[in-house]
This record gives C-alpha cells, structure tokens and sequence, in this order.
C-alpha cells in the first residue's frame, strides 16, 4: 500500500472506452495487462497521484439485455454516438454481477498487472464499490434472496418501473429516492445483518485488489436516509450505521486504503465522521457553475480542516463535460480554482483535451473529437504549477479583499494562499465578466521591509512590489474577466 499525500490529484478513466480507444489505435485488442509502457508513461507524466479505474467489474447480461430493450436510452445512444450499433454497449459498470474484474478487460490477472505498472511510477490505484444495489443474476438472487427489498405482485402491477420478478420472487429496483427507479439493478437492504457482513468480505476482496475505493452513492446506506427511503419494507433499524463497521474493518487489516464517498445533500460532513477519508464537494462545483464569487469564498471559507476532506472537481463521468458547460476562460479559472485549493482534485479522462461529449457509461466506444491544444496546453502548465511543496506540503488560508467607495468590482474576486515557511504561493482570480481590482492582505506572512518578486506560475510574468504597501494596504490586483494570478513569491 502506497502512504497518500495530503491533497491527492486523482485521474478518473472510464476503463473500458479507454481500452477501446487504445485498442483501435493499435489496431490490436489492448487490455488491462498489455497497455504499452509508453501509454503508462504519459500517465504518470500528468503529475498526478492516482488512477480511478471506473468500470472494472464484471458487468451483467441480464442488465445488458434490459439497457437494449429500454427506447430512451437507445435514443440516447444514437444521438450521442455517431454510427452506434449495439455492439457499441456494454452495459452499466453500476450493474455489478460480481465484484471480479471483467475477463474483456483483462480480468484479475490484467487488473493486478495494471496496478503493478502505475505503482511503478508513483500512482495509486482506486476501484469502485456500488453498496446499493447489484444486477438481477448476481449470485446473491439466488443464494440470498434475504438481502434485498422485496415487494409483491400487486407492487409490480402498479408500479412495473420500480419492481422486477426475478425467479418467481419480486425485488424492488435500485433507486435514488429523489428520481425514478434504475430498472437493471435490485436493491439490497442495508438494513440486513447478513448483507453487511456480507459486504464486509466484498470490500475487503475490493482493497486487496487496489489503494483506495470509491463508493458509489455513498449516502444512500445512511440509516437515515435508507430508513426514510424504504420504511417498513427495510425491517428494523439496525443499531449502528453501515459505513463505520465496514471501514473500520477494513482498516484494521489495510490501514491506508482510501475511503473516497460519492455524496450529496449536504451531508459530507456526517460520512467523514462514519470514517470516510474524502467526500465528493458536489457544492462547490454548483457554485462555480452558477453563482457567484461572494458564494464560492463562502463555501471555502469554512474550517481548513473539513476542506481538506473534500474532492474537488468541475465534471466527471456523472456531469457534463467541463468544456461544454463551462465558457472557455471560465472553464480555465474553475480548473484554477479546485486545484489551487486544500483537499482532493478530480479530473477527468479528455477534461485536459477539452471533450465536449459526455460518455453515458453504458458505451465503450465514445466519439471522435478533435484536441482543444491551447486548453491541454494550460492543464499541462496547471498541474505543474501546483506540483510544488508549499502547495503539497504548506497550509493554506483565505485572503482578505477589500476596494473603495466608487468601486466594488473586488467583490467578484477571490483569493488564498499557500504558506511553507519562507516559501509563499498567492493565487487571486476573478469569477465574473467584468474586469476587477482589489486590495489583497495576506494575514500572518512577513511582508514589512522586503522588496518582493512574484512570478506567475502559469503566464511567467513576473511583478516586483513594496512589502511594506502590501503589510499596510495590502497587494493592488486588477484582473481581465475569468483572469487569475497563481503568484509564487521570490527574493528580491
């Protein structure tokens, strides 16, 4: 087991339409355990920390053959994918039929292959784990019928899109309880002691195989929610939640496997104390995609402590794709942003060439798209930039702003910065359409007497100003809409 570094860059790759492509550019099939050296080397020239793999277990042809026969999403697909056939799916990696890496994809022999090769050069692995639901031929239909929420006959007459039978028995479908039903998935019932010990020894098979593990939907399985979801088809409300005897379990034997929860509905902070390492901030990304600046410092001005626990990303394979939702430079600054800031970053597969279509997780061949080499360009720079110890190693703090009576356009700025002892990186950008300045202080670095030099890490320029004016007043800042400074100060 690799020892994580405080702020890990994770790399999410949707597995199979990443072989896929690797393959057609090969002209040969590529799995797991023949990707080239030369295509591990360009991961780990991306500065980053860890790969998430998503999609490696085996997926499930009865949910297979229920994704087919459903109209809305082939017309999805169609519109989607230029030239699809059905050949072009292969399912839902969140239809599970067993916690066994894919024989398509190189299966457990090409997985650990897979690992060996990106721990060589310095990268974790991390692997998913869908604790809500399993496909319809899952062992467990069969052997343990106990372990999922079950309905009856009149359920399914009444609502066929929320009910399955399976082998003469009737199974509630997997569900968010905020949208309809997932009609190739069961639903299993967290409420049950033998599936939690059952799990237990899922995941457990799960963290042998990798460094860390992301956990679909995490929030689901709270006692809460699960009970308020299902009611009295759960059974009893156990004593003790789902999360923290299944982590700490795992944890006594593979003290370093990252715990990593898909979350939402404001309840972060509830699963990192159930023992969850890091949670995904879906928050921040709403706030960069539609509010304003005064919302973004407000989100980040919270305790450094909980930010740190944080994923910060602006799309993965559930969200658009950032180049399509994001304006181009306010795209570049809410990259920026997430990188520059404490906690865990998540990028994306084609987020740093700048695609455009995002990939249901159903395909494994995804369009051709051509190369925004300007946006990668920046990314390389980006990840460079922050590739540094006093971003790594250094805390962190929020800036003051402040402007003058005749001009409040500082109120579209926000700004941080890094501190590792004499070492400090200053990042300021602006989150608007309008040009802005500012005063920028920076409470408790030592400025009075020294004249400074800062270099910005990503444009080059460099800037000399008066430390006593930035003790007193603090740094004057202007910045061209959706413009940023990541300025690494220098000795005079």
């Amino acid at each position: 087991m690799r020892i994580w570094p405080n702020h890990p860059r994770i790399y999410e790759i949707n597995t199979w339409a990443w072989l896929e492509e690797l393959s057609r550019q090969a002209g040969q099939e590529i799995t797991l355990a023949t990707v080239s050296k030369e295509v591990w080397n360009a991961l780990a020239e991306l500065s980053l920390d860890a790969v998430w793999f998503m999609g490696v277990w085996e997926r499930s042809p009865v949910g297979f053959g229920i994704a087919v026969k459903n109209e809305g999403l082939q017309e999805e697909f169609r519109r989607i994918l230029p030239g699809y056939q059905t050949s072009d799916m292969t399912g839902s990696p969140y239809c599970v039929r067993r916690y066994v890496a894919d024989a398509r994809l190189g299966g457990a022999d090409g997985l650990a292959v897979a690992r060996k090769e990106l721990a060589k050069r310095g990268l974790s692995l991390i692997l998913d784990y869908v604790p809500n639901h399993v496909a319809p031929d899952h062992p467990w239909v069969t052997e343990h019928p106990e372990y999922f929420i079950h309905g009856d006959h009149e359920d399914l007459e009444n609502d066929p899109a929320s009910f399955i039978e399976v082998k003469d028995k009737i199974y509630a479908c997997g569900r968010d309880p905020y949208f309809p039903a997932w009609q190739d998935v069961l639903q299993l019932n967290a409420f049950n002691k033998g599936l939690r010990q059952a799990d237990l020894e899922v995941v457990s098979a799960i963290a042998q195989q990798c460094d860390g593990i992301r956990c679909d939907m995490a929030m689901l399985l709270m006692n809460d929610v699960f009970a308020r979801t299902w009611g009295d088809r759960a059974g009893s409300r156990p004593v003790t939640e789902f999360w923290p005897d299944l982590i700490k379990s795992v944890k006594k034997y593979l003290p370093d496997t990252l715990f990593m929860a898909e979350a939402y509905w404001d309840l972060e902070w509830e699963l990192l104390q159930q023992g969850f390492d890091y949670c995904y901030d879906k928050r921040l990304y709403d706030r960069l995609y539609s509010e304003n600046a005064e919302s973004v410092r407000l989100h980040v001005g919270s305790d450094v402590s909980y930010q740190k626990r944080l994923v910060r990303f602006i799309e993965n394979h559930d969200e658009p794709r950032a180049a399509f939702v994001f304006p181009h430079d306010k795209a570049r600054v809410a990259a920026l942003v997430i990188a520059t800031l404490p906690g865990a970053k998540l990028f994306h597969e084609g987020q740093f060439e700048g695609r455009r279509v995002k990939l249901p997780v159903f395909l494994k061949r995804r369009p051709d798209e051509p190369v925004d080499h300007g946006l990668k360009a920046f990314y390389g720079k980006l990840l460079e930039a922050v590739n540094i110890p006093v971003i790594q190693e250094g805390n962190w703090r929020l800036c003051g702003l402040s402007g003058w009576p005749d001009n409040a356009t500082w109120m579209t700025l926000a700004a941080w910065f890094w501190q590792k002892g004499k070492d400090v990186c200053l990042i300021v950008v602006n989150l608007s359409e309008t040009r802005a300045q500012a005063r920028v202080r920076m409470t408790g670095v030592d400025l009075a007497g020294k004249t400074l030099q800062m270099r910005d890490l990503i444009s080059n320029e460099l800037y000399e100003r008066s430390g006593n004016e930035m003790a007193e007043i603090g740094l004057y800042v202007d910045l061209s809409p959706w413009a940023f400074h990541v300025l690494r100060f220098e000795s005079a």
